[in-house]
């Protein structure tokens, strides 16, 4: 159980390295908004050769790249919805059970098969040198549609990290450090 809590750490780890890189389109993004009303309602001319359609259209870019870039870290860190009502009323074990049931039969199969499906969806777009619909958007729109299946596997990496902590909780051998992190709520 140690070195599969161990693998789990590094799981964490690099999901908080991977979210750290992500929160910097966070800042991007806000920039890219405050340029867009300065120049869309200030009347300050363009930089760079930027059109409206490619100022828009690289928000959400930047908002695509930032959501798919944190979900894992956000899931591990139980920033996520839960309905608390009923397993917060179960013991400790019950709720590493729910944990375990909720890994292995809905989010570890789910992004699977959404990496499966959403990889294919990424390849296509390179295939066919897709760019946005718009005559004046951006290109290579395949780069945007790749951090699709990265997202799931990102968010499967959490879950599975998430489940080899609830199976260590389970059998009463994870870190007390590590309980709210793996089974959220007032643990």
């Amino acid at each position: 159980m140690n070195s599969l809590l161990k693998l789990s750490a590094a799981i964490d780890r690099a999901l908080g390295i991977i979210a750290r890189i992500g929160s910097w389109f966070a800042v991007l993004l806000m920039m890219l908004v405050v340029y867009d009303v300065v120049v869309r309602y200030l009347g300050v001319p363009r930089l760079f050769g930027i059109n409206a359609t490619q100022l828009q259209e690289s928000q959400y870019w930047a908002h695509t790249i930032l959501f798919a870039l944190v979900i894992g870290y956000g899931y591990r860190r139980q920033a996520h919805v839960r309905i608390d009502l009923v397993r917060d009323r179960l013991p400790m074990r019950g709720k590493y059970l729910i944990e375990i049931i909720g890994c292995l039969m809905f989010l570890v199969p789910y992004c699977l098969v959404a990496i499966y499906f959403t990889s294919d969806y990424a390849h296509r777009s390179f295939q066919e040198h897709e760019v946005s619909k718009s005559m004046i958007g951006l290109t290579n729109i395949w780069i945007l549609k790749s951090f699709i299946p990265l997202m799931y596997a990102l968010l499967g990496l959490a879950g599975l990290s998430q489940l080899i902590k609830s199976v260590a909780g389970l059998r009463g051998q994870l870190p007390d450090e590590l309980v709210h992190d793996t089974i959220g709520g007032d643990a």
